[in-house]
């Protein structure tokens, strides 16, 4: 029995784009390209004859901009999209605005030598847009209502950047605590969410959300705007400390450090750790060595495994560790893994969680 066909709508201005993304994508044989607009009042017109199930979607068009599409979408017929667009290299701001409207994942495509880097990022579009296929409908309009990428390399595990652990009878637990949280697709609504209900009384946290270079300051930037706690990009030996929130830049790994009753962050280069940098799992391996009880671990939607190991390593050494549910999830790839580990103390949905941080207790 042939299985069904990921239908997949184009809408970009670029008739060059619209060619080589429709040739790239219709040479995977799960996915069929069922339209190609130059603009979303032209997308608009197919999809009334034939829904997407995926939308790859530009944000300079003329006639209607790609967020105010993305915006009107999510609030009337909410439908995963990929955003493909050189404005999201230029500045980050919009690539954060149009994640928390909904889209599932952003590609950003240079203004120069466009066509090359589509064909080179063959494997990564097709993967992002089966991801999509699969997001969670559902969620993607519980974020419209509240707002108003895979790479081919080698996949190397934690044990590239981090010895495992070691034994911790020697940590004394009376130091403070400090939250980790790691999250991939559908995360920075997930991150929003908790760190908004957090008051400015609440343990230090520590967060990997897989996005590009220059993403994280401006999601960071956002979300201190928005919250009681403090929330910023990591930088090398930031303090973690009581009511702030430190989100890992996006091509750095971070590392939890202790000294002392006092928890600091490392960056470092490193390689990619389950192709991502950062990587959930490095973190959750520093934090099962460097805070063992002393610390919770949250685990939020995200595709494939990142932090389902490390999440492991945190539970084997006694931390308090929670996994976001399916139902709540965009794509429940990486809280699936760590619950099919048994590395989830508590399996809760994204309302829950933070008030579930406060009152996890120490041993």
């Amino acid at each position: 029995m042939t299985s069904k066909k990921i239908k997949t709508l184009i809408v970009d201005d670029s008739a060059v784009v619209r060619q080589v993304l429709s040739e790239i994508l219709r040479s995977d044989r799960e996915i069929e390209i069922i339209a190609a607009a130059s603009d979303p009042l032209i997308a608009m017109q197919y999809m009334q004859r034939q829904w997407p199930d995926v939308i790859v979607l530009d944000l300079e068009m003329p006639r209607m901009d790609g967020l105010t599409f993305l915006k009107k979408l999510m609030s009337e017929h909410p439908t995963p999209v990929v955003v493909c667009s050189s404005l999201a290299e230029k500045g980050a701001a919009i690539t954060v605005q149009v994640l928390a409207a909904g889209a599932v994942d952003v590609v950003t495509k240079p203004k120069l030598g466009v066509h090359g880097f589509l064909y080179d990022n063959k494997n990564n579009l097709i993967d992002v847009v089966k991801a999509a296929s699969r997001a969670n409908i559902r969620i993607l309009k519980r974020h419209a209502d509240v707002a108003n990428l895979l790479s081919p390399a080698p996949k190397l595990s934690v044990d590239a950047m981090i010895d495992p652990p070691k034994m911790l009878g020697s940590l004394k637990f009376n130091t403070e605590r400090v939250i980790g949280i790691g999250a991939s697709t559908g995360g920075t609504q997930a991150i929003e969410h908790i760190l908004r209900s957090l008051p400015l009384q609440c343990p230090g946290v520590v967060i990997v959300q897989h996005m590009p270079a220059g993403f994280t300051k401006a999601f960071a930037d956002r979300l201190n705007t928005v919250c009681q706690i403090e929330v910023k990009e990591a930088e090398q030996g930031d303090r973690v400390q009581q009511g702030r929130a430190i989100i890992s830049p996006g091509d750095k790994h971070m590392l939890l450090k202790r000294q002392g009753n006092q928890y600091s962050v490392e960056l470092k280069d490193g390689p990619l750790i389950n192709r991502h940098r950062p990587s959930v799992d490095v973190l959750f391996r520093s934090m099962a060595q460097s805070a063992g009880k002393n610390a919770v671990g949250v685990i939020l939607t995200g595709m494939g495994d990142d932090g389902a190991r490390g999440l492991g390593e945190m539970h084997q050494a006694g931390a308090f560790c929670i996994a976001q549910n399916e139902e709540t999830c965009v794509v429940y790839g990486m809280p699936k893994e760590a619950v099919k580990r048994g590395a989830a103390d508590a399996i809760l949905p994204i309302e829950a969680i933070a008030q579930h941080l406060l009152k996890a207790e120490l041993p």
